[in-house]
């Protein structure tokens, strides 16, 4: 069977999806819609689904020997190429459910891994996604695989990472840990290479401290891309489909006059998401970490969204932005069509803004709401200022509303409303005095 594991790919493979549910877990009426979104975005053709409530865990199997066999009649008759569990499958188990079967099995996990893999393209998604995969397969080599070539990198596939090189021919070697051996290496390299991208990227936002910056988080498949788009003229890849981007996208938007901020894309989530791809992604990230305000955006229009929003939560608690400052933004309003969902959400979650990123309703309303944000409540304010300071003056226009200029003996009266945000920012142009005479 190990040749059915050199690679974790599902591409154009016919598959049938498994999903087990504990009944004390209780569970939904289908635990699979989710996974076949993510079998079909990753190329597979869903042929049959099977679920399963189980008391206990098989430690063998995960799901009973009956089931099992009852799933190796299935691949036959629906002439699988691949199993997909939608649970966290041991090695020992694929290992004894591929026996029974006669196809490649793969987890969930296993499945998120491939999709991204498929999706990276810059380089630095690339390594982020190779560390993830890496990190995953590690703690999990029981000889899987015959050898690591599919999954290694370029280590893996050349004459210094070929087993059998200076450092790999003691007597008595077990493949094992010529296997370990070589995802460690390649696991530090990859490291090595990503944390100077890192310090890059780091450098990035430290320029920016002195904008206001804004970061679009959610469930994958919201709209981030499209809201984006929508906003700005970031032109971001948009598809109907999972993971369609993985890299981060900055672009300057102005909500209003004299508000300038800086709007990020992040990846998208799912529940359970791989540990693995949250640590690798993690600089990725770091606009959400940095940002001074998160819009999450939410797709009413999907039957799940009370469970993506919990998912989305858990992900940035993980992370460390569950206190950040949040707007929740209901998106694809225009796709609802069960009558009452959006009410319902709306008594849930008073406070969202609802709107379409795709024909442009509520557009307004969420500009208003993000420069509220940004000004953090208006100051009526009398600064002092040299008259050769001109950048004090130049500042006020800009971000502020100037209702009164006195000039006397070289000195400058203003008087001005000002976002309570922008203080320090007009702070560190230096006028004489800043008086606030109505908060």
């Amino acid at each position: 069977m190990e040749e059915l594991r050199q690679t974790l790919r599902v591409r154009k493979e016919r598959a049938i999806l498994v999903a087990a549910v504990l009944h004390s877990r209780g569970g939904d009426r289908d635990n699979l819609a989710e996974l076949t979104a993510l079998a079909e975005s990753a190329g597979a053709v869903v042929v049959d689904r099977l679920q399963q409530r189980i008391r206990t865990i098989h430690p063998a199997r995960y799901i009973g020997k009956g089931k099992a066999d009852q799933l190796a009649g299935r691949v036959r008759r629906f002439k699988a190429d691949v199993v997909i569990f939608d649970n966290d499958l041991s090695p020992a188990q694929i290992r004894e459910l591929e026996k029974i079967v006669e196809v490649k099995v793969l987890d969930r996990n296993e499945l998120i891994l491939d999709i991204f893999a498929t999706r990276a393209k810059t380089k630095r998604a690339k390594l982020q996604v190779e560390l993830a995969q890496l990190e995953y397969t590690y703690p999990r080599l029981t000889r899987m695989w015959s050898h690591l070539d599919s999954v290694a990198g370029a280590g893996g596939a050349t004459a210094a990472g070929a087993v059998g090189g200076i450092g790999t021919r003691g007597p008595g070697e077990q493949q094992l840990e010529i296997d370990r051996r070589l995802v460690n290496k390649r696991i530090t390299e990859l490291k090595r290479q990503l944390g100077s991208i890192d310090k890059r990227k780091i450098r990035e936002i430290d320029r920016r401290k002195g904008m206001f910056k804004i970061c679009l988080v959610g469930y994958t498949n919201a709209g981030k891309s499209t809201l984006l788009n929508t906003l700005t003229d970031a032109a971001v890849l948009v598809e109907d489909r999972l993971f369609a981007t993985l890299d981060t996208r900055t672009k300057k938007w102005t909500p209003a006059s004299g508000v300038e901020v800086l709007l990020s894309d992040t990846v998208g989530f799912v529940k359970k998401l791989p540990h693995q791809l949250v640590a690798s992604f993690k600089a990725t990230l770091e606009e959400a970490i940095n940002a001074d305000l998160l819009l999450h955006i939410i797709d009413v229009s999907n039957t799940e969204v009370t469970k993506q929003i919990e998912s989305v939560k858990e992900v940035l608690a993980e992370i460390g932005c569950g206190e950040k400052p949040t707007l929740d933004v209901f998106n694809k309003v225009d796709a609802v069509i069960k009558v009452g969902r959006l009410e319902m959400l709306q008594t849930l979650f008073p406070e969202a803004l609802c709107l379409s990123a795709k024909t442009g309703f509520g557009l307004e309303q969420l500009c208003e709401a993000v420069s509220a944000r940004y000004k953090g409540g208006e100051l009526l304010l009398r600064v002092a200022s040299s008259q050769s300071n001109g950048r004090v003056q130049s500042f006020l226009r800009a971000y502020g509303q100037v209702l009164k200029e006195t000039y006397c003996d070289g000195t400058v009266l203003i008087d001005a409303k000002l976002g309570q945000n922008q203080l320090p920012n007009l702070k560190r142009l230096q006028p004489e005095t800043i008086e606030i005479v109505e908060a």
